[in-house]
């Protein structure tokens, strides 16, 4: 199964929380391998923890792959690589976690017949060999998005399950540009069915993860006066019927992550150590994250609501 991880704007936490859901499923025993597509900020290495690269690899990344210029982009091992101090010991039962990275010297390009052909064809490689496959993608209506519109619309694609999950921030601004970014003229629907998809199935693919959401009852918030308090619980309320009236409504999210100092200091992925041990992240975090990488592939919920 393919994962598409699309965002109207960058700060999203797109990458950060994708790469957590990578890891929650790999300790849960899948073989998951993380892409990275997004051409203009290829710093997934970086939440990896992999020193030798913090912005992808020059010349071997996705970027010349898909240009042609090589004819097999890297790959790194998670669990051999990293200097973080808990992937360091691959945990007993886990599956392969593979990381594809970019190049730190591409950048957005236009895509072509070979480009097309090269994708599809380590689309169809990698489903193969791993359960899940999650693609980060270039943030707005980027030629990373456009390219995996149209080659999963390519015929040898149509018998690959993908789903899409579209990150915002929980704040007016986000809901209202997500909204645009999937539903508005050039959105994802629409490019969508100009390469071919059907309009409905793909908007079925579609759920969407609000991010940093701030919870008034949170122990963060102790400290603020009754008068926040109530404000913040008015603009909970109005963010809840903003996103219903743009479509974005509880019944279309897979998830929501509580705002959490950790991933706005420094994006990383979250541990149990990081809860239990060193109590430097929020049991809520951890838990968000492990129900949102569960639901995934659970289609009890991401059945239609």
């Amino acid at each position: 199964m393919f994962v598409f991880a699309a965002s109207d704007k960058g700060g999203t936490g797109r990458s950060v929380t994708s790469a957590n859901l990578a890891y929650q499923r790999a300790l849960a025993g899948d073989d998951v391998c993380y892409v990275d597509f997004d051409f203009g900020s290829p710093t997934a290495v970086a939440v990896f923890d992999v020193p030798t690269a913090p912005r992808g690899t020059e010349g071997s990344g996705l970027h010349s792959y898909l240009e042609g210029t090589i004819g097999e982009p890297a790959r790194f091992d998670i669990w051999k690589l990293t200097e973080h101090p808990v992937l360091r010991n691959k945990p007993n039962g886990a599956g392969r976690l593979v990381l594809l990275p970019g190049d730190p010297s591409g950048g957005e390009f236009a895509t072509n017949q070979g480009t097309l052909r090269r994708c599809a064809d380590l689309m169809l490689r990698l489903n193969g060999e791993f359960d899940l496959i999650i693609v980060d993608l270039s943030a707005g209506r980027s030629y990373a998005v456009e390219m995996a519109l149209e080659v999963t619309a390519q015929p040898e694609m149509r018998g690959v399950e993908t789903r899409w999950l579209v990150f915002h921030r929980w704040t007016r601004q986000h809901v209202i540009a997500v909204h645009g970014l999937v539903f508005e003229k050039h959105g994802i629907l629409e490019a969508g069915e100009a390469r071919g998809h059907d309009k409905r199935v793909l908007r079925d693919a579609i759920r969407f993860v609000r991010a940093a959401v701030p919870d008034p009852e949170s122990p963060l918030w102790s400290h603020v006066s009754p008068a926040q308090i109530a404000w913040m619980h008015k603009c909970q309320e109005e963010l809840r019927v903003l996103a219903s009236e743009h479509g974005i409504g509880d019944s279309r999210v897979l998830g929501s992550v509580p705002l959490e100092p950790v991933l706005q200091w420094r994006e990383q992925l979250i541990t149990e150590e990081d809860v239990l041990s060193t109590q430097i992240a929020n049991k809520q975090t951890l838990e968000a994250l492990e129900n949102l990488a569960r639901r995934l592939t659970d289609d009890m919920y991401w059945g239609q609501p």
